[in-house]
């Protein structure tokens, strides 16, 4: 962990992208940001509220970034990266959808149901795609 912050210390405040890499040196995450050094601390945060996020940052490696001149120029490079490198954690939602999880609930006999949004019910849990292959 104090690599991480050693590392973070040394973004820059510019805009651009950012790529998350694993162990095996393969791309699972390409994002932009405004400011790097702000948008990559954020995701070593104690408080990450996203189960698909939390695994994600388990698996990082490394991360590796490209400063561009504009958030526009962020944006386009961002797109691209995703097109060709297909990261795992990336998801292209084409109509407006948020992501799907499954939830489980807390019953005598749980059930298994589809989510989409926010988890409202303390008696729910949230799996994503990514812990159910873990299962």
């Amino acid at each position: 962990m104090e690599d991480i912050k050693n590392f973070i210390k040394t973004l820059p405040t510019h805009p651009g992208i950012y790529r998350m890499v694993d162990e095996k040196d393969k791309v699972i995450y390409v994002g932009k940001a405004k400011n790097l050094k702000k948008r990559v601390a954020s995701y070593f945060n104690k408080n990450i509220p996203s189960p698909r996020t939390r695994l994600m940052v388990s698996h990082i490696q490394s991360i590796q970034y490209t400063v561009t001149n504009t958030e526009a120029e962020a944006l386009i490079l961002e797109n691209n990266l995703i097109k060709e490198l297909m990261p795992r954690y990336n998801v292209i939602f084409r109509d407006d959808k948020s992501y799907p999880y499954l939830m489980m609930t807390s019953h005598a006999f749980p059930m298994l149901k589809f989510h989409r949004g926010v988890q409202k019910k303390k008696e729910t849990s949230i799996l994503d795609r990514f812990q159910i292959q873990m299962l």
